[in-house]
């Protein structure tokens, strides 16, 4: 079996409580990465039910669904999918009341999860996300994220995933919107991603045969789940899970979608609790502080700001080699170890920088630099290195992908309030009118769709609804929206569909 990033072999430990999955990659011993998902915090976006309407409302352009929560949700005109109007020119939006009507069943997907008296929004466009794609079963166009900003890298990405999907299913829908980080995938990777969004929107079809409305007919996958679709590699040892009950849903979904991984799939039967046994609990403590000591004496001081991520190396009580060099040479080899496992385990994004010790030695420097690359070489995610600056520090960058563990276990200090401000949803608002105009005069697509935050979506629907219809007649062009629950307020995507 061939083995990726650097020929290490790889364990997944699942620990599951009612309350959270946690789940830690350890590898030579050493935990890698944590991730962590808590379930009161889960919610219900990205699921999809068969829904009743319960009743239109004619004033608001609006129904409220019943999809068998206590409150009814929510579903607004611009939030239905309208195959009927794709052959007119016109944005012209067809009212509610022409498109649905009370005790009528509704596919439908959470968009907005519920929040105090509010039920949930809902929309009737289906997206399925998979590890590098988007899939949209009803659509028949392959959009690609705009933060992917190469014309030919785009181009070359919407014609591998079209061919990759006609040649898999022929007949099957071509709607798929090419995720940001789909940008350095291969074939084989692309071709798994879209043979699971097809499977499983398959079996959600089978599903709605047999389902009568209000009905779950989909579930967000769990993080236990999304560990076996985005996690195992050829790498990947064991996956040991510690509760029987989820081993067993573990082990039906992974028989249904990724037959590779069954075998490797354990039930950790122990006494000791898992975490415990790898020392996976104290690994995450001292990944919230800033130290991190070196066997060798010396330490890291990481310091994570909103811009960047700065690590300094420190020789500390470190004198064993012979002279001053040799002791800096040392502890800056065995920094730049400790600094690609760090992070990882604290998943820290974009810029990153490196103040090693300095080295007068040319050839010092330059062993370090390839010590460090390797040791970056098992990241499952992307990053770049840049050499020395004239300052002396290393500059690099790491994707970001999810939240670092500091932002997830940890809340800024409430006597100084963390970093302070972020755009208002207004102002974000405002970036997305300019930011598509701008993109009207360059492309010429479809439908420009704005993924946003709960926030910014809100206001334009409301608020800011009068300016949005303004643009698309300006430009002539549809503007579909879509809340993305893990957006900040002044994050969006602009897809040209």
């Amino acid at each position: 079996m061939t083995m990726n990033h650097g020929a290490m072999q790889e364990d997944l430990l699942v620990n599951i409580t009612p309350q959270e999955t946690r789940v830690a990659l350890v590898s030579h011993a050493a935990v890698q990465e944590i991730h962590i998902e808590r379930t009161l915090e889960r919610g219900l976006a990205g699921n999809v039910y068969l829904g009743k309407v319960a009743r239109v409302l004619p004033g608001m352009q609006s129904a409220f669904v019943d999809i068998g929560l206590e409150r009814a949700a929510f579903l607004h005109v611009a939030d239905l999918w309208q195959r009927m109007a794709a052959h007119t020119t016109t944005s012209v939006q067809i009212p509610i009341e022409k498109l649905v009507f009370e005790g009528q069943s509704l596919l439908v997907q959470v968009i907005k999860d519920p929040i105090g008296a509010k039920g949930a929004r809902l929309s009737t466009q289906i997206s399925l996300a998979g590890r590098l794609l988007v899939h949209l079963p009803q659509d028949d166009h392959i959009g690609v994220s705009q933060k992917i900003d190469d014309p030919a890298l785009r181009d070359s990405l919407r014609q591998r995933v079209a061919e990759l999907a006609q040649e898999h299913d022929a007949h099957a829908s071509m709607g798929f919107i090419v995720r940001t980080n789909a940008e350095d995938a291969g074939d084989a990777q692309l071709r798994e991603d879209i043979a699971y969004l097809r499977k499983t929107w398959t079996a959600l079809n089978q599903r709605v045969r047999d389902a009568r409305a209000p009905a779950l007919l989909y579930q967000e996958l769990s993080l236990a789940q999304r560990v076996l679709r985005d996690l195992v590699t050829d790498a990947t040892r064991v996956i040991q899970v510690d509760s029987r009950e989820n081993f067993e849903r573990l082990r039906e979904f992974a028989t249904d979608y990724m037959p590779s991984v069954v075998d490797r799939l354990q039930l950790y039967r122990g006494e000791r609790p898992l975490f415990e046994l790898y020392n996976v609990d104290e690994e995450i403590e001292k990944a919230l502080g800033r130290r991190v000591d070196l066997k060798s004496g010396g330490y890291l001081i990481i310091d994570q700001t909103e811009a960047m991520t700065t690590v300094d190396v420190n020789t500390g009580g470190f004198v064993g080699a012979r002279n001053f060099d040799d002791t800096v040479f040392k502890t800056n080899l065995e920094a730049s170890q400790a600094i690609a496992r760090q992070l990882r385990l604290r998943n820290l994004g974009g810029i990153i920088l490196l103040d090693f010790i300095d080295m007068a030695n040319l050839q010092h420097r330059a062993a370090v630099l390839d010590e460090l690359k390797r040791a970056l070489q098992r990241d499952h995610v992307k990053v770049t290195v840049n050499g020395f600056s004239q300052l002396g520090l290393v500059e690099m960058t790491r994707k970001r992908t999810r939240e670092s563990l500091a932002h997830m276990l940890c809340e800024p200090c409430p006597a100084c309030h963390g970093q302070g401000q972020v755009k208002t949803a207004r102002t974000a608002c405002y970036d997305i009118l300019r930011e598509i105009l701008r993109e009207a005069k360059q492309f010429n697509p479809r439908e420009f769709r704005i993924v946003a935050s709960n926030a910014v979506v809100d206001l334009f629907l409301e608020e800011e609804s009068t300016h949005l219809a303004e643009l698309s007649d300006f430009i002539g062009k549809p503007i579909a929206l879509r809340a993305e629950p893990g957006f900040g307020q002044h994050q969006f995507d602009i897809v040209l569909l």
